[in-house]
């Protein structure tokens, strides 16, 4: 199997390889004795497996246990770190088997449990706070370009306003962080995305949530734009790429992220200054349309391009 594309999940099976192989090591068992002992032709597979240069699955943490004696607790212990290793990356090819629909539907329990979670987009508006066309527009982009057979695009759209209504919980803060140029990248037809941004004002007053807006000219004193992120709590961080999603689970790597979440929300402005530039946003927005209605007719609403969703 190929190395995944991030090499932080790489590293993560390198690393179940290793106690893998520690434990075959520490029972005195040699690769090809352990590879009879499997039934296997080569000790090769027993290479490749401790190397993590294939994928570890359950069965194989089980049978390295079996065959190496190992307690119970140890077995428990390996289990759940293959567990998490083999949800680190997931391909929006695997993401989506189920349709769109059970995407959305499988993430719902993830926002019913998290009491502090905080979104940092670089590229498009975050699915928590979307408008109805908005989410069809970025849904049927991602059915297009994922070639899937199954059209439930609105059943899937119902699915995440579903999951939206966790925002109202009491016990429960979500903060957002937008770079500004979110507020100007147009995944549907204009007047679909001044919606969005007026939708953007009225849920900033909502108590539970936070928006920070980290404006185009501010001097970054050397933080840079790194790529989109949600972390819920400090016990997970999913990383959006274009092929999946990468999900970090190891606590020094959490702490990268909580420590770039500082350094970005520093750059923010908030309450009337964020509303401010939404503003600055729709009215942009109106002089487009505008011209647009003016000179070249409604087609030209449509923007030539397009972002996958989150």
């Amino acid at each position: 199997m190929p190395a995944s594309p991030s090499s932080s999940a790489q590293a993560s099976r390198e690393r179940l390889g290793a106690k893998l192989r520690e434990l075959r090591t520490a029972a005195g068992i040699t690769g090809k004795e352990f590879a009879r002992y499997a039934g296997w032709n080569s000790a090769s597979q027993v290479t490749m497996i401790e190397k993590g240069q294939r994928t570890i699955t359950a069965d194989y943490v089980r049978l390295w246990c079996r065959i190496c004696e190992a307690t119970e607790q140890r077995t428990t212990e390996l289990l759940h770190e293959q567990t998490a290793v083999a949800g680190m990356w997931l391909t929006h090819a695997d993401l989506n088997r189920a349709g769109l629909k059970g995407r959305q539907e499988r993430l719902r329990d993830k926002y019913w449990q998290v009491k502090l979670n905080r979104v940092y987009q670089t590229r498009v508006i975050p699915g928590l706070l979307q408008t109805p066309r908005i989410i069809t527009a970025y849904l049927s982009a991602a059915r297009a370009d994922q070639h899937l057979e199954i059209d439930d695009v609105s059943e899937a759209v119902e699915a995440r306003l579903d999951r939206q209504r966790c925002l109202d919980r009491p016990d429960a803060r979500w903060l957002f962080l937008l770079e500004e140029d979110v507020l100007w990248y147009w995944p549907g037809p204009l007047d679909a995305h001044q919606d969005q941004l007026q939708h953007l004002l009225e849920v900033m007053s909502r108590p539970t949530v936070i928006l920070g807006i980290i404006p185009r000219g501010i001097h970054r004193a050397g933080v840079i734009t790194g790529e989109s992120f949600t972390m819920a709590d400090t016990r997970v961080v999913t990383v959006e790429l274009i092929s999946g999603d990468l999900n970090i689970t190891s606590r020094p790597e959490v702490q990268l992220y909580v420590e770039a979440w500082d350094r970005l929300w520093g750059l923010a402005v908030v309450g009337k200054r964020a509303r401010a530039l939404i503003n600055e946003a729709i009215t942009g927005i109106d002089g487009l349309l505008t011209r647009s209605e003016g000179h070249q007719g409604p087609e030209h609403n449509e923007p030539k391009g397009k972002e996958s969703p989150p």
